[in-house]
């Protein structure tokens, strides 16, 4: 079965000619980082800039089946950036990496458009087996300095990943995941659109390990009271489930588990 982000990726990758994506890559700095001045500047200065125009021209010879070729423009770019992208990574429009260093995109990573990776992120995969075996990330993914995403998974369009974090599981929509391993925050706390229509206050993330700490603690106050006075306990429902880990941890989470097994 295809893979319909893939798939969406594949398409967008080949619609326009390499200059057109080379000045929509360099457009996109000034959208995201403020400390961008002018177009020499970028073109001099940028190694993130600098990897992700190389790989357009090693992926074209990719996909033309010129593979050493491509493998080898790849090393280079990578000597001259340190940044290593695998010419088999589909890459959408408007790629930007900031700072460019050490980061890594496997050779079946599909990465959508106007997405944003930090230095120390890796697409990573987890299998030796051939096909697809890196993630894919939708439209207008932010990932934060040293992130891991690991494994054939699909992190949604609009998604924010912590700094440090390690993912390895399906991410939807519009989401935040922060954690070893990656936990999914459902509700967008923080953050503002800039002029451009991009998040990128990425150190403004909620934090579900300690808020779920924070309701099991309330959880015991109540429940200490209970035992003094012999009354029924009550006052932890009140904590909100917006998070994986106050699913699984959280009284409130247990009880709408419950509800829903009935």
């Amino acid at each position: 079965m295809s893979n319909p982000a893939s798939d969406r990726i594949s398409t967008v990758s080949t619609s326009k000619g390499l200059w057109a994506q080379w000045r929509d890559d360099i457009a996109s700095v000034f959208q995201r980082d403020p400390a961008a001045r002018n177009v020499l500047e970028v073109l001099t200065t940028y190694p993130g800039v600098h990897a992700v125009m190389i790989h357009r021209v090693s992926s074209r010879l990719w996909l033309r089946g010129w593979r050493y070729p491509a493998r080898f423009l790849s090393f280079l770019g990578r000597l001259l950036s340190n940044v290593d992208i695998h010419p088999g990574a589909r890459i959408g429009e408007r790629f930007f990496i900031d700072h460019g260093a050490g980061v890594v995109v496997g050779e079946t990573a599909v990465v959508g458009n106007d997405v944003t990776l930090y230095h120390g992120v890796t697409l990573g995969g987890t299998s030796w087996n051939k096909g697809k075996r890196h993630p894919t990330l939708g439209d207008g993914v932010m990932v934060g300095a040293g992130a891991k995403i690991l494994g054939n998974i699909t992190v949604g369009n609009h998604c924010r990943v912590g700094a440090n974090s390690v993912v390895v599981e399906d991410v939807p929509d519009s989401c935040t995941v922060v954690g070893i391993p990656g936990k999914v925050v459902k509700l967008r706390e923080a953050g503002q659109l800039n002029p451009y229509g991009i998040d990128l206050d990425h150190h403004l993330i909620p934090d579900p390990v300690g808020k779920a700490i924070a309701c099991l603690l309330s959880r015991i106050d109540v429940l200490e009271m209970q035992l003094k006075t012999g009354l029924a306990a009550t006052g932890y429902a009140s904590c909100e489930t917006d998070n994986q880990v106050c699913e699984s941890d959280c009284p409130g989470g247990q009880v709408e588990r419950a509800l829903k097994q009935v």
